[in-house]
């Protein structure tokens, strides 16, 4: 057993007799950890104790707040390799990926200190009175609940730990039971240079979650997930009326209406898609594609799909790791099924695969689907999985109705060459993150976020972040 853990509440961990353990996707009779589950009693000392902290952090300047935390990072990024490899172990993506997953939180968390050290939202403002100087000042929220999921065991945590911290708040991470030993290492990481209480992991089910959110001594929830558990969310903080920002999901589209390069597009476009096997809330789903490119593009697209080499993530050679647990395989396998009923034809993959060394391993084979209707669940619905979607159209008119057809509303992509269609895609597309020419990854220092189904509150990255983490006072100073 590589990782075993209980709960660090108030700077110890804490053991548990109820625990649970942690499978290697890639080789599911592999046990990578054991955690202990929390209890009610576990979740009031740790607000308890992120209370107490924060009181103390919040009084210190952000300066001397935003050192601290540009020591903690630098020291997450000097414990790179400890950090991807328990990505990979419990999460299955590929080594290469989850170093890049710890660079990139890395980068984000440098920039959000910018941010907080700019004083977002702090400001004088001309007064209507004379004798009377008035400001709008920014102050911690005060204790922050952050639930994370699995697919980004390092770069969700921290993308939320280091705004929360750097404007003044505690933080208590809930991480997923299927990768939870990354948000140990970082709390570990953080002992000895953060205060005793200031940053606390626990671990749990949705009791726990429903606890730590809907409990009055929490202030503010962040979330990354599921639409499904995001509305749970939203519902159990009715309790405290604790302030969210929910990161949700996606159903994202690369609209291919011509290309300059399409061998570049496609590239783009498949690196998009598959990489992280698709586990990924900004990884393409659908492909539109204008009727008269639609041959060129799906057998591009069949081709690289069919190309990728599936693998053990520890395994240098390989290019895609394995789904990180047995029911979003099914959910995955499920889709698929689905799509094939519904009149989709299978131009690549499609199906559970086996690969030597890596017996009963989670793997599904990269797919393309070709002959996708607009109005089916392959192209509605968000499948999480290393899974292309084709869908045809004649017009721009008809690609951005379809493009903007669907529930959520996270990110999109157009290749196109033609001024006119660019310019309707940034004035219409109804996401959040708007991408021409370039797949959907996006920089480390722009607004991260989403519209519609796919987000609530403020975005995650970026300036309006002080808008989740800190409370606005209107000030008047009379002569």
């Amino acid at each position: 057993m590589k990782y075993v853990y209980g709960n660090l509440i108030g700077g110890e961990w804490r053991d548990t007799p109820a625990t649970f353990e942690t499978l290697n996707p890639a080789r599911p009779a592999q046990q990578v950890g054991r955690y202990g589950f929390a209890d009610k009693a576990m979740v009031d000392d740790a607000i308890s104790a992120a209370a107490a902290a924060q009181g103390q952090w919040a009084r210190l300047p952000a300066a001397q707040r935003c050192e601290t935390l540009a020591r903690f990072i630098d020291r997450v990024e000097a414990h790179k390799e400890q950090l991807a490899e328990a990505i990979t172990l419990e999460q299955g993506k590929t080594l290469a990926e989850s170093r890049g997953e710890v660079a990139k939180a890395c980068a984000e968390s440098r920039f959000m200190l910018q941010h907080v050290m700019a004083g977002e939202g702090t400001r004088h403002v001309p007064a209507l009175r004379s004798g009377v100087r008035n400001m709008v000042v920014r102050r911690p929220r005060g204790v922050i609940v952050a639930i994370t999921p699995w697919n980004f065991p390092v770069m969700t945590p921290m993308r939320k730990i280091a705004p929360a911290l750097g404007f003044g708040n505690a933080v208590i991470i809930k991480a997923s039971e299927f990768t939870p030993a990354a948000a140990c290492i970082l709390g570990d990481l953080a002992k000895g240079l953060l205060p005793d209480g200031l940053l606390q992991v626990l671990h749990g089910g949705s009791e726990i979650g429903n606890a730590l959110v809907s409990h009055t001594g929490v202030h503010g929830v962040t979330f990354t997930g599921s639409v499904a558990t995001g509305r749970r969310i939203v519902a159990a903080t009715a309790n405290n009326l604790a302030e969210v920002s929910l990161e949700l999901g996606g159903k994202n589209a690369a609209v291919i209406h011509d290309a300059e390069d399409m061998e570049a597009c496609l590239d783009q476009v498949a690196n998009a898609a598959l990489m992280c096997s698709g586990q990924r809330c900004t990884a393409v789903s659908r492909v539109l594609v204008r009727r008269e490119l639609h041959g060129q593009v799906a057998a591009g697209l069949a081709k690289r799909a069919a190309s990728m080499r599936l693998g053990d993530g520890t395994d240098p050679a390989s290019q895609l790791g394995p789904i990180t647990h047995s029911g979003q395989l099914e959910h995955v396998k499920s889709a698929v099924q689905k799509a094939f009923e519904d009149g989709a034809s299978v131009l690549a993959g499609g199906s559970v695969t086996e690969v030597p060394g890596c017996e009963d391993g989670y793997f599904f084979a990269p797919t393309v689907l070709d002959q996708v209707r607009a109005d089916t669940a392959a192209a509605r619905e968000e499948i999480f999985g290393p899974v292309i979607s084709i869908v045809e159209y004649e017009s721009l008119d008809e690609a951005i109705e379809i493009l903007n057809g669907v529930a959520y509303g996270l990110t999109a992509a157009l290749f196109s060459n033609d001024a006119k269609a660019i310019a309707r895609f940034i004035d219409e597309c109804q996401t959040g993150m708007l991408h021409v020419n370039h797949g959907t990854v996006p920089d480390s220092h722009m607004p991260f976020g989403g519209v519609k189904a796919s987000g609530v509150g403020a975005y995650s990255v970026g300036p309006s972040a002080a808008g989740f983490y800190t409370t606005e006072h209107s000030v008047y100073l009379g002569a």
